[in-house]
């Protein structure tokens, strides 16, 4: 029961990085003012905000796959879902990080509760 419970919660966490996706490209807003991803501390300064709304979607994209395909795997039973579930963990925990705006307002606009989603799934995976 756990494997279901588990791979499910993968598979809707990759989800919700859709809707950041959605955020990146304007196609809605997922809260009223919210800017994620232009205030970025790392790309905006140096890329533009075009660039960072692009590369966040890209980013976003891959997490969501990374996060369905590894809840598909281990709902199937296949070997290779626990570093696919790792790897994509690391690499939205650092898209968002690198995204982040530098301030501590509203961190929960801009993945922070994902960033610690992230870093728990991480942990669980690798002492399971």
């Amino acid at each position: 029961m756990w494997p279901f419970i588990i791979g499910t919660f993968f598979v809707l966490h990759g989800l919700v990085h859709l809707l950041y996706l959605g955020q990146s490209w304007r196609f809605f807003e997922l809260q009223p003012g919210m800017s994620w991803p232009d205030g970025s501390w790392v790309f905006a300064p140096f890329t533009g905000v075009q660039a960072t709304r692009t590369g966040a979607a890209i980013g976003c994209i891959l997490a969501a796959v990374g996060f369905v395909a590894g809840g598909i795997g281990l709902l199937a039973g296949w070997w290779w879902w626990q570093p696919v579930i790792i790897g994509t963990a690391a690499l939205s925990a650092l898209l968002y990080l690198l995204l982040w705006d530098g301030t501590t307002q509203r961190l929960d606009n801009q993945g922070g509760i994902g960033v610690l989603i992230n870093v728990a799934i991480g942990v669980v995976v690798l002492i399971w």
